[in-house]
């Protein structure tokens, strides 16, 4: 029950990252600016989102996953009242990176994903994935019902909606959350559950060999280099489709369907996770994400564009899960909440730095040619990170065996 209700927190407030993608071709023609003028609300949730989970983590830490939700469904609801109600295009920025992204969606995120970890530990992979596919249901859910009222009662409207629900929902959930997480696995006088098999000799002192900030600096800035990669298809590709003259509704059902697909890869890493570990896991999904990212190059038309994004939502969907349990299976229980953080606030700095970055590449090139290989540039990036970790970890395990034998 408590991971249901995890989810659906997690799917009203992920409203917040996927709303500027529809609204993006609105608000540029509203507010009379660039292609890359209008993408900055959205950089500005991604950064105040990132930085909000630091905030939130802590907060969470220190009184409980409740009053930290309860926090960010006051931020997501009159975040997006104010946004509706803006007049400038920094007015909606502000909104969104303050309101929304910075005390609100934060809130939802990894404050949850970290709690979700505590609650489970056989089954741990799955549970996070579950969890964290409301991020993604989030995607499925809100691209095609926000454009819907767009079309029908203006963005304004909409927003303003979407205000009024969050206010009237997220709270009455949140309280359902008041009971603390369980003992850890360090709780005094009872026995550590036996690790994993990709984790015998693993030191949470010197995890892979590395100090805990090294190690966590290296996930920072391989999740900031699978972002950049991810954002350029789930930003834009709204406003690519129009400018392909598909229109801005078949750009919905394409971000709709890309994270509709994301939700099955989560599932499916949650499982291969539990079996693999975090740091494999990873690998597996950064090769794929640049494989399909990709495919966005030589496919231009309707058919190919809605297989080829359903393919990147299969294959990427599982990527940030992965570093949640990475952080879990290498760092200490008690510092989940700050840890998991910050390493998602990598992510999504990745997605806000992405998002901002082919909205330039595009007004210098005039196509978003360019931006599908800056983007498969830094997937590459974090290839080389995640496998010179998974090179570390075996390294670890054959050191332990030889001095074992």
């Amino acid at each position: 029950m408590r991971l249901l209700i995890s989810l659906l927190l997690m799917t009203i407030g992920g409203a917040g990252m996927y709303s500027v993608t529809v609204v993006l071709p609105r608000i540029q023609n509203d507010f009379g600016v660039a292609r890359g003028d209008a993408s900055l609300p959205y950089t500005l949730t991604m950064v105040g989102f990132g930085l909000g989970g630091i905030l939130m983590g802590r907060l969470s830490d220190r009184f409980g996953v409740m009053a930290t939700v309860l926090v960010g469904s006051i931020g997501v609801g009159a975040g997006f009242i104010a946004a509706g109600a803006s007049s400038s295009l920094w007015q909606f920025s502000l909104a969104h990176g303050v309101l929304i992204g910075l005390l609100g969606t934060s809130a939802t995120f990894a404050p949850l994903v970290a709690d979700t970890s505590q609650w489970f530990d056989r089954r741990r992979g799955m549970a996070v994935a579950i969890c964290m596919s409301g991020n993604y249901l989030a995607g499925a859910v809100w691209p095609p019902v926000l454009q819907h009222f767009i079309d029908s009662a203006g963005w304004r409207h909409a927003y303003m909606g979407i205000g009024v629900f969050s206010l009237l929902v997220m709270p009455p959930l949140a309280l359902m959350l008041r009971r603390h997480a369980p003992a850890t696995q360090f709780a005094s006088g009872g026995a550590a559950p036996v690790r994993a098999h990709w984790l015998t000799g693993s030191d949470l002192a010197r995890p892979l060999g590395f100090s805990p900030a090294a190690l966590q600096g290296l996930l920072c800035v391989a999740g900031v280099a699978c972002c950049v990669a991810m954002a350029m298809p789930q930003v834009h590709i709204v406003a690519y489709c129009g400018d392909l003259g598909f229109g801005a509704a078949r750009g919905a059902e394409m971000l709709s369907l890309m994270l509709g697909m994301g939700i099955i890869s989560r599932l499916a890493s949650g499982w291969i996770s539990d079996r693999i570990g975090g740091v494999r896991t990873l690998l597996l999904g950064s090769v794929l994400q640049g494989i399909a990212l990709l495919l966005f190059l030589p496919f231009k038309g309707l058919v190919p564009l809605y297989v080829v994004s359903g393919m990147f939502g299969l294959f990427q969907g599982g990527i940030v899960p992965a570093y949640a349990l990475i952080v879990r299976e290498y760092f200490a229980p008690h510092e989940a909440g700050a840890r998991v953080g910050t390493v998602l606030m990598a992510t999504l700095f990745g997605m806000a730095l992405g998002g901002w970055m082919s909205g330039v590449i595009f007004d210098f090139t005039g196509s978003y040619h360019a931006a599908f290989l800056n983007g498969t540039a830094w997937n590459l990036l974090n290839v080389s990170i995640v496998g010179f970790l998974l090179y570390r970890s075996r390294r670890e395990s054959g050191l332990l065996r030889r001095i074992a034998s």
